[in-house]
């Protein structure tokens, strides 16, 4: 036979089970009450009859009270009585009875003046013994005894309300000379300036109080408060430094703002939040999102924070970028954003004025694959794949005016290729926005420059139709990808105010070494692919038919008589650093921005010497004419804010002697007297000089009748007596 083992903790719940258990199975001839005595604080008592209480039960209630001799109650009655309390019995199962009492009569504190015999008289407004009786045929079957005690309702005085409490927002307003008093109405414990804390609440708790300005105890007074010294114990300087301050300035109290309360607004509490739809706005700002039809995010798939490409990134309004995603192919891709198709690219944009903008599409195929496909795995397993229509580029261009979208136009490129069983692809994604509906450029500031934004180059166009219109052009610097190879390596545009320098490596062999002067201008012609332009904008919004907003770009040319080298291995002169150095400068304010522009631009180019390295034990590049080694190609941009006001030049006595230069001399005589000399801007030179001479009046008294003249006094009292 299995035994049941209870813990100390659950002992008390085994037992009423075990009992509950035992009732249960004994309940078709004993009726019993569970549980047999109860104490009720409320209105409102539920107990349960256990047996068959269907059959002929009746309950009777009565009062009752131990007996003066005996002091036992008086035994079970099935006399009916009359009571305070209504008693119903609801049948829940075949032998589970639930029985209700219920008082009939209101818990409301009487008034001074209120004759309504329905009230309490007194705080404690019910206090007796129950004793209820399950009776059959006159006979008592069970027995429940009850122990009422209920005080009445204290309600509040003023008028209800379903508000809740409305806590200020304490911003100069004054927190109270009592900021224990957290409770209104009512007495907080141990917090003596509580108004609400009659005599007799104060005596429980008067030598706890909370001490310090929480407790509504002031600091005590500062030294500096000119009420806080006597004449005995007063310093010498007290009369003229001390502080008259009201004690409500009390640092500790604090004074803030005064603010508008907050109305709580119903609802249930502990409620979850759920995440609502993305809400549209009326018409776009710099940076927010845009959004389609059914109101969801416009994406393109753009590098998250963590260096990976989301398919599902949001575009915000004028926010260019350009992204290029790798991706490692092990079959055809069959899904977006590789596998794309009309329908979808098609999307129905809103324009920011109430409108809607669907995107104009236009296919390219690409014929060169070389910049898309990266590598292939020659270890795999061969495993042909031919892969067509896959989408390798995304280029949108979106053209705005004001705060809406006028046009959106996508060009989607699209490749053919084979692969043996992996391949990484490259994806190229670009979202760039023109200013204006067709014909619109992109602009970098207006007018002047804003940070990170392209610079803006250009050529003068000289054919038959555009004589004198600058063409726009981009000045460029090296972007490398992949291994870092020239050959391979992308250009992206100078950003104004970023100063860089990127590179990539060239390789060269033992061969090209013998034909330094092809070198030489190889090397200069990828160095001049960066910049090809012949002018500059100076502002951010330049006009392309007036010269006036162009500067010319200065290119420093190399010197070409270059000698002839003595070793077939090694190649001098060779223009591997290209410079990009521009100045600007603040040409005005405009709402507190300051407008910058370029002054000059100027491009140079550093030479060096490429030798071939055969040492450490390898020596192949040096007997092998095609065997190469890489050497860098770098390029570089520096950006230089020329100063507004140079100023005066200095004068000779300037330069010559910095004693009285306040400028180059940690001590600065001259300004010894700075409050009463002219070059004090503050207040009138008038004004100034009268406190300045005040000043130096009072030093004066006070050196004159301080210990000098108390010594003096002293001797003519002396000799006096």
């Amino acid at each position: 036979m299995a035994k049941a083992y209870c813990s100390p903790n659950t002992y008390f719940r085994c037992m009423c089970v075990l009992v509950l258990f035992f009732f249960f199975s004994h309940t078709e001839s004993t009726l019993v009450f569970q549980p047999s005595y109860l104490i009720a604080t409320g209105s409102t008592i539920t107990t349960f009859l256990l047996g068959n209480a269907s059959q002929d039960i009746s309950l009777k209630l009565r009062t009752t009270s131990p007996s003066n001799t005996t002091g036992n109650l008086s035994p079970p009655s099935c006399v009916e009585e009359t009571t305070q309390w209504n008693v119903t019995m609801e049948q829940v199962g075949k032998t589970i009875a639930r029985v209700h009492l219920r008082l009939n009569r209101s818990l409301d504190l009487c008034g001074d003046n209120e004759t309504d015999s329905d009230c309490c008289p007194k705080p404690l407004c019910v206090l007796e013994t129950l004793q209820l009786s399950a009776c059959r045929g006159g006979t008592p079957q069970a027995l429940l005894l009850i122990q009422v005690k209920i005080y009445s309702l204290l309600l509040p005085s003023g008028p209800l309300s379903d508000k809740k409490t409305v806590i200020p927002n304490q911003v100069y307003h004054p927190l109270g000379s009592c900021p224990c008093d957290l409770t209104p109405t009512a007495c907080d414990t141990h917090c003596c300036c509580d108004t609400d804390c009659s005599l007799d609440d104060l005596k429980l708790f008067e030598s706890h109080c909370f001490s310090g300005p929480f407790g509504g105890n002031i600091s005590p007074t500062p030294d500096y408060q000119c009420y806080a010294q006597s004449a005995e114990n007063s310093p010498d300087w007290f009369p003229f430094l001390c502080v008259n301050s009201p004690p409500e300035n009390n640092p500790y109290l604090g004074l803030f703002y005064q603010g508008e309360t907050i109305t709580p607004n119903p609802g249930p509490s502990f409620q979850a939040s759920v995440l609502s739809a993305p809400i549209s706005t009326d018409d776009y700002r710099q940076g927010s999102p845009i959004f389609t039809l059914k109101d969801q995010y416009f994406t393109i798939p753009q590098h998250s924070l963590l260096g990976q490409c989301t398919d599902n990134a949001p575009v915000a309004f004028l926010k260019n970028f350009q992204e290029n995603c790798v991706t490692l192919l092990r079959s055809c891709p069959y899904q977006p954003p590789l596998q794309t198709t009309a329908t979808d690219l098609r999307v129905q944009v809103k324009d920011g004025q109430g409108g809607v903008v669907t995107v104009d599409m236009v296919d390219e195929v690409a014929g060169d694959l070389s910049h898309y496909v990266l590598s292939t795995d020659p270890t795999a397993p061969t495993k042909m794949y031919f892969c067509e229509n896959v989408t390798v580029a995304l280029d949108y261009k979106l053209f705005w005016r004001g705060n809406s979208l006028m046009n959106i136009t996508l060009t989607r490129t699209v490749g053919n290729f084979a692969f043996n069983d992996s391949m990484h692809l490259t994806t190229r994604y670009s979202s760039v926005f023109l200013n204006g509906e067709f014909t619109g450029q992109q602009n970098s500031g207006n007018p002047g420059y804003q940070v990170e934004r392209p610079v803006i180059g250009g050529f003068v166009d000289t054919s038959e139709n555009n004589t004198g219109f600058i063409e726009r052009t981009s000045i460029n610097i090296w972007k490398p990808v992949s291994g870092g190879l020239c050959y391979t390596a992308e250009i992206r545009p100078v950003l104004y105010g970023e100063n860089s320098t990127a590179g990539c490596l060239l390789p060269v062999s033992l061969q090209n070494m013998t034909q330094c002067n092809i070198l030489r201008e190889n090397v200069a012609s990828l160095q001049g692919a960066l910049v090809t332009a012949t002018h500059v904008a100076k502002s951010g919004d330049p006009d392309s038919l007036s010269l006036a907003d162009w500067a010319n770009i200065t290119f420093v040319t190399l010197n070409s008589s270059n000698p002839v080298e003595d070793s077939t291995s090694s190649c001098s002169g060779i223009p591997s650093h290209l410079h990009i150095h521009v100045s600007s400068v603040v040409t005005g304010v405009i709402d507190g921005i300051h407008q910058k522009e370029i002054h000059s631009l100027q491009v140079s180019y550093s030479e060096s010497t490429w030798r071939m390295e055969c040492g450490g034990g390898d020596s192949s590049p040096c007997m092998n004419q095609m065997e190469t080694q890489s050497f860098p190609v770098t390029s570089s941009i520096t950006f230089t804010d020329i100063p507004i006001n140079i100023g005066p030049p200095k004068t000779r006595f300037q330069i010559n002697f910095t004693e009285y230069d306040c400028d180059r001399n940690d001590v600065c005589w001259p300004e010894l007297a700075f409050p009463i000399t002219r070059y004090y801007t503050g207040e009138p030179y008038s004004q100034s000089l009268a406190k300045g001479l005040i000043v130096v009046f009072f030093f004066i008294a006070a050196s004159f009748l301080g210990n000098p003249w108390r010594q003096i006094r002293q001797a003519w009292n002396n000799s006096s007596h």
